[in-house]
């Protein structure tokens, strides 16, 4: 059904627009904000700087590629002590993470498992915790100087990693190390 605009309607709406504010006139806008609307001018050391560049055939540097070499990208690499003795495990790691710093990785994934069917357990003349990999592994890491001149630090895994069965060792930049 289509209305029509009564009389009342059309009062009403000329009454509102005469209420409203009027936009402002063109001379409203003071010289100050005008001067962006025409083109700007390019002046004396702006242009020939210009005109220099438009004839400069070189290639301009990518920031984006600059520096590179700086950059140590992450290198990780995984060790898994699963079926080793203590002693085998201690000397598998010192080679590992030795061999890593000269390949400059910069994370070791160290898998010891959580030594829940470890042998050790049975016999009462070894230490149930010391002979577990899980707790001697990291202890000789610590207690060997030439290791810890070389790991930044040692951290738990994250679960998708091992969780508790597992750690990280963080390693030194090999090109800035002294």
């Amino acid at each position: 059904m289509i209305k029509k605009i009564t009389d009342k309607d059309k009062k009403d709406w000329e009454n509102f627009l005469n209420t409203k504010k009027k936009a402002p006139n063109e001379n409203f806008l003071k010289k100050e904000d005008t001067k962006y609307e025409k083109p700007l001018e390019i002046i004396g050391k702006d242009k020939k700087d210009w005109e220099n560049f438009l004839r400069n055939k070189e290639k301009i540097p990518n920031k984006d590629f600059i520096n590179k070499k700086n950059t140590r990208y992450e290198k990780i690499k995984k060790i898994d002590l699963h079926g080793y003795t203590i002693e085998e495990a201690n000397r598998m790691v010192e080679q590992f993470i030795q061999r890593s710093f000269d390949e400059n990785v910069t994370k070791i994934i160290v898998i010891t498992g959580k030594g829940l069917r470890s042998k050790n357990v049975e016999n009462p003349y070894l230490s149930k915790d010391l002979s577990i990999l899980k707790y001697s592994v990291p202890e000789f890491i610590e207690n060997n100087k030439n290791l810890t001149r070389i790991i930044i630090e040692t951290t738990d895994a994250k679960i998708e990693d091992g969780g508790s069965g597992a750690f990280y060792i963080y390693l030194k930049n090999k090109n800035k190390f002294k």
